[in-house]
């Protein structure tokens, strides 16, 4: 399994759940989940929360020790934009972005303020 598609599929299987049953667990449509396990569509950065608490797990998560790519993982984890995720931690998309391409990094100050979301 690679997708979300994949993933979806084999969990709403096991679970021996309908589309439409499905599709009220995690506010999609049938047809965007039909699209879904089809692989002919990804969802939506705003639907990944929903879908990974139905799995159970982030079926992509990875162990890494990079603060970009564990920033990446939270945004992702919680359906946030870049922007948004600033917005939260209140700290200017520019300086996370230059974060997450490893191009500087944090205060202590700043880097404290983050590790309460991210995973360390």
């Amino acid at each position: 399994m690679r997708t979300w598609g994949d993933f979806i599929k084999v969990r709403r299987l096991d679970l021996k759940l309908t589309k439409r049953q499905l599709s009220f667990n995690i506010h999609a449509s049938e047809s965007t989940i039909y699209l879904w396990e089809r692989n002919k569509v990804r969802p939506s950065l705003s639907q990944i929360p929903k879908i990974i608490e139905f799995l159970g797990r982030n079926p992509f998560e990875r162990e890494t020790e990079k603060l970009g790519d564990k920033i990446r993982e939270c945004k992702r984890i919680h359906g946030l934009t870049q922007k948004k995720f600033a917005a939260q931690q209140e700290i200017d998309p520019t300086t996370l972005a230059s974060w997450e391409r490893g191009d500087h990094q944090p205060t202590k100050k700043l880097l404290d303020k983050i590790k309460s979301v991210l995973i360390f």
